[in-house]
């Protein structure tokens, strides 16, 4: 039988590269084939790259979507280790809000939005919170890899 192997939870994908200067900088440059962020903090997000946009009781608005991408990116970054979540977790969710700001959401909207990360996105930053890879269909015996 024919098996496909993937991973559910995303909802967007990236259709040009994306590059911003952002406040987080680690000690040496960190990514992987579709992310990376320098020591000076510009961060490269490459095209195709997928994200489930904002999460938690929320509407996808265009005011949400620049700040879900980078933030989505630097917690995919704690989830792999390469950034430490006790050090960094913070700085991504005040960047988040930071970015829907400028892209015009409401201050209310946005003080929100960062304390439902501060009180419910630990989760989401832990490696142990990767989604799991599926093989499909039912019965495929292919090795989950």
């Amino acid at each position: 039988m024919k098996c496909i192997t993937y991973k559910k939870g995303y909802k967007y994908q990236l259709r040009k590269d994306y590059t911003v200067q952002i406040p987080v900088t680690p000690e040496k440059e960190i990514g992987n084939e579709y992310i990376r962020l320098s020591p000076e903090g510009n961060l490269f997000i490459k095209e195709s790259y997928a994200w489930d946009g904002p999460s938690g009781p929320t509407i996808d608005t265009l005011n949400f979507m620049r700040g879900s991408l980078v933030h989505d990116g630097l917690y995919q970054f704690m989830r792999e280790e390469l950034l430490d979540r006790k050090i960094y977790r913070k700085a991504a969710d005040k960047l988040i809000r930071q970015m829907c700001r400028e892209d015009g959401m409401s201050a209310f909207r946005a003080w929100y939005v960062y304390w439902g990360l501060r009180i419910g996105g630990s989760s989401a930053a832990d490696p142990r919170s990767e989604n799991l890879l599926i093989v499909a269909p039912e019965g495929c015996t292919e090795a989950k890899s």
